[in-house]
């Protein structure tokens, strides 16, 4: 046999030729060896169903006292006693102040004895006037002296009349003298101590009582978002919630509170400087945790969409200028942009006004190796990565779908 010796510079052109051969062959292939043309990406997708959808809005507000009553004097008086302990609770017409009723009393007993004096005489006119019309009967006396005789008992009569009414109002002078709490609840801080003078047209009040069990919370809607829900409804989109409606409430400290309350009323009127009107919620206090004035957040429910589809926040993308947008995979298996509108989160999941809906596959996965028009390959997700409420299922569940691709892929390069 013929050999053939080649010189070390051919030994080493033909062992490059073979490397760009072997470079040429399987430079592109995916990581599992598959040929290019034949490589399908692999996403993770979320079917939208339609669902009952409560929607709910999360004001801020204050709260407020159910009943106010500012404690004030209706007659004038020295303050002898206070009757009370700042901050305790009160019922309504338990003693709080004392005056000194010296002058209010002297003034009753100076109207009873009017009165008693006025009931004598009118004793007297009496007789006098029933012995005048006897006597009238025989011409005894004149008609003149009979009719003074009736008039004079008529006036006794009215003379009565009056001086009952003179010890009434003594006696309610004197009451006054005796402040009571006017509703129950809880007092504040005295305004006045003993010894001060008080008058009955003074405007400062002596005290407050607050009835807080159960408490107002007032909070602002702004009408723009009224008018939106009115007109969801009125499209039947959407249907009105009740006007009971229950209100949770977030405190400062970001716990919600234990006890829910109802929606009482929405105002009427419009705040033309911001543009919102009020919702006022009567929410239970039976341990007096809320206080008037605290800042909370009142989580309110406005209607229900019968048929709203939810995506999850993961799907739904948003470019420079904020527009939202999605990534479906179509009945074909490839990759479809969709512009998709949304106005408000119910709890980790978008709710889709425009672009999506019911049977629509959203990619949640996989959306950085795909491209619109692309021909992928789609793994329904798992529920937790649905946006249910559990948070710590989805990053398991979806790290479970990785190892199965990967052993797929590790198949193939096999094959």
């Amino acid at each position: 046999m013929r050999q053939i010796h080649l010189a070390p510079s051919g030994c080493a052109a033909l062992l490059l030729a073979a490397l760009l051969q072997l470079s040429a062959c399987g430079g592109g292939a995916p990581p599992g060896g598959m040929p290019p043309g034949n490589f399908t990406p692999q996403v993770t997708v979320v079917t939208l169903k339609a669902q009952s959808v409560t929607l709910t809005r999360e004001l801020p507000g204050r709260t407020n006292p159910y009943l106010v009553a500012e404690v004030r004097p209706q007659v004038s008086g020295i303050v002898k006693k206070r009757l009370f302990t700042e901050g305790a609770l009160v019922q309504a017409g338990q003693p709080l102040y004392e005056l000194d009723d010296a002058i209010y009393r002297a003034q009753l007993d100076s109207a009873q004895a009017s009165l008693s004096k006025a009931q004598a005489t009118l004793a007297a006119a009496k007789l006098a006037a029933d012995r005048s019309r006897e006597l009238i009967k025989t011409d005894a006396v004149s008609a003149q002296d009979n009719d003074n005789a009736i008039a004079a008992f008529g006036q006794a009569q009215a003379d009565v009349s009056g001086a009952k009414a003179a010890v009434a109002n003594a006696a309610v002078n004197l009451a006054y003298a005796h402040l009571v709490a006017p509703i129950s609840g809880r007092i504040g801080k005295s305004a006045v101590t003993q010894g001060a003078l008080v008058t009955a047209d003074q405007t400062a009040a002596m005290a407050t009582v607050q009835t807080l069990d159960p408490i107002y919370v007032d909070v602002n809607q702004a009408s723009s978002e009224w008018l939106k829900l009115k007109q969801e409804i009125d499209s039947g989109r959407a249907q009105s919630g009740a006007a009971e409606s229950p209100v949770k409430i977030v405190l400062a400290d970001g716990r919600t509170y234990a006890h829910t309350g109802r929606l009482q009323f929405a105002d009427v009127t419009v705040d033309p400087t911001t543009g919102d009107f009020s919702l006022r919620a009567i929410v239970p206090n039976p341990n007096g945790e809320l206080l008037p004035g605290m800042y909370v957040r009142a989580i309110v429910d406005e209607g229900v969409l019968p048929q709203g589809v939810l995506a999850p926040q993961q799907g739904i993308l948003r470019d420079p200028k904020g527009n939202a947008s999605a990534l479906v995979v179509s009945a074909q298996g490839k990759v479809e942009p969709r512009a998709v509108k949304v106005t408000r989160t119910i709890g980790d999941q978008w709710l889709i006004d425009e672009g999506l809906a019911a049977g629509d596959r959203l990619i949640v996965e996989g959306l950085q190796k795909v491209q619109p028009g692309m021909a992928v390959k789609a793994i329904e997700a798992s529920e937790g990565v649905a946006g249910t409420p559990a948070t710590a299922e989805p990053d398991a569940k979806a790290g479970s779908v990785a190892p199965a691709a990967h052993s797929s892929a590790s198949s193939a390069a096999a094959h």
